[in-house]
Protein backbone atom coordinates (compact mmCIF):
# COMPACT_ATOMS: atom_id res chain seq x y z
CA UNK A 1 0.00 0.00 0.00
CA UNK A 2 1.25 3.46 -0.88
CA UNK A 3 1.15 6.17 1.77
CA UNK A 4 1.91 9.87 1.41
CA UNK A 5 3.00 11.98 4.35
CA UNK A 6 1.27 15.16 3.35
CA UNK A 7 1.15 18.82 4.32
CA UNK A 8 -1.77 20.50 2.56
CA UNK A 9 -0.09 23.92 2.80
CA UNK A 10 2.95 22.77 0.84
CA UNK A 11 2.86 23.14 -2.95
CA UNK A 12 5.26 20.21 -3.51
CA UNK A 13 3.17 18.03 -1.23
CA UNK A 14 -0.02 18.94 -3.12
CA UNK A 15 1.76 18.14 -6.39
CA UNK A 16 2.83 14.78 -4.97
CA UNK A 17 -0.72 14.01 -3.89
CA UNK A 18 -1.91 14.81 -7.41
CA UNK A 19 0.63 12.39 -8.90
CA UNK A 20 -0.71 9.63 -6.66
CA UNK A 21 -4.33 10.45 -7.52
CA UNK A 22 -3.53 10.39 -11.24
CA UNK A 23 -1.67 7.07 -10.93
CA UNK A 24 -4.91 5.18 -10.31
CA UNK A 25 -3.18 3.26 -7.53
CA UNK A 26 -4.70 2.89 -4.11
CA UNK A 27 -2.99 4.98 -1.44
CA UNK A 28 -3.59 6.55 1.92
CA UNK A 29 -2.82 10.06 3.06
CA UNK A 30 -1.35 10.88 6.42
CA UNK A 31 -1.37 14.53 7.38
CA UNK A 32 1.63 14.23 9.64
CA UNK A 33 1.22 17.70 11.17
CA UNK A 34 -2.13 16.57 12.61
CA UNK A 35 -1.45 12.83 12.96
CA UNK A 36 2.09 12.99 14.28
CA UNK A 37 4.57 10.19 13.84
CA UNK A 38 6.12 8.30 16.73
CA UNK A 39 9.90 8.09 17.01
CA UNK A 40 9.71 4.45 15.91
CA UNK A 41 7.61 5.32 12.84
CA UNK A 42 9.96 8.11 11.85
CA UNK A 43 13.04 5.91 12.35
CA UNK A 44 11.46 3.22 10.14
CA UNK A 45 10.62 5.80 7.48
CA UNK A 46 14.22 7.09 7.50
CA UNK A 47 15.45 3.52 7.11
CA UNK A 48 13.16 3.01 4.08
CA UNK A 49 14.44 6.27 2.61
CA UNK A 50 18.01 5.02 3.11
CA UNK A 51 19.16 8.43 4.36
CA UNK A 52 20.39 9.95 7.60
CA UNK A 53 17.94 11.77 9.84
CA UNK A 54 19.64 15.08 9.03
CA UNK A 55 18.82 14.56 5.34
CA UNK A 56 15.11 14.56 6.22
CA UNK A 57 15.31 17.88 8.10
CA UNK A 58 14.04 21.04 6.42
CA UNK A 59 17.17 23.06 7.20
CA UNK A 60 15.78 26.33 5.82
CA UNK A 61 13.01 26.43 8.43
CA UNK A 62 13.34 29.32 10.85
CA UNK A 63 12.89 26.97 13.81
CA UNK A 64 15.81 24.81 12.66
CA UNK A 65 18.09 27.80 12.11
CA UNK A 66 17.24 29.40 15.46
CA UNK A 67 17.02 26.36 17.73
CA UNK A 68 18.96 23.43 16.34
CA UNK A 69 21.40 24.28 13.55
CA UNK A 70 24.27 25.09 15.89
CA UNK A 71 23.77 21.97 18.05
CA UNK A 72 25.63 18.71 17.57
CA UNK A 73 22.70 16.29 17.66
CA UNK A 74 22.87 12.52 17.38
CA UNK A 75 20.62 10.69 14.91
CA UNK A 76 18.31 9.67 17.78
CA UNK A 77 18.14 13.29 19.00
CA UNK A 78 17.34 14.50 15.48
CA UNK A 79 14.48 12.03 15.26
CA UNK A 80 13.16 13.27 18.62
CA UNK A 81 13.39 16.89 17.39
CA UNK A 82 11.44 16.05 14.20
CA UNK A 83 8.75 14.16 16.12
CA UNK A 84 8.30 17.13 18.46
CA UNK A 85 8.45 19.61 15.54
CA UNK A 86 6.97 17.82 12.51
CA UNK A 87 7.15 20.92 10.33
CA UNK A 88 10.90 20.23 10.21
CA UNK A 89 10.27 17.03 8.21
CA UNK A 90 10.84 17.26 4.44
CA UNK A 91 7.71 16.78 2.41
CA UNK A 92 6.13 15.02 0.81
CA UNK A 93 7.37 11.55 1.62
CA UNK A 94 5.77 8.58 -0.11
CA UNK A 95 6.33 5.03 1.08
CA UNK A 96 5.52 1.46 0.22
CA UNK A 97 6.00 -1.54 2.50
CA UNK A 98 9.69 -1.70 1.61
CA UNK A 99 10.84 1.64 0.23
CA UNK A 100 10.23 5.39 0.44
CA UNK A 101 11.14 8.56 -1.46
CA UNK A 102 11.10 12.25 -0.71
CA UNK A 103 8.96 13.90 -3.38
CA UNK A 104 11.41 16.69 -4.20
CA UNK A 105 10.96 17.10 -7.01
CA UNK A 106 7.50 15.51 -7.02
CA UNK A 107 8.50 13.39 -10.03
CA UNK A 108 10.60 11.29 -7.61
CA UNK A 109 7.32 9.72 -6.49
CA UNK A 110 6.98 8.03 -9.87
CA UNK A 111 9.89 5.74 -8.89
CA UNK A 112 7.52 3.96 -6.51
CA UNK A 113 4.61 3.62 -8.93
Amino acid sequence: MLRIYHNARCKKSREGLEILKNSGKEFETREYLKDELSEEELANLIKKLDITPLQLVRRNEKLWKEEYKSKDLSDRELITVMVKNPKLIERPVVETDKKAVIGRPPSEIEKLL
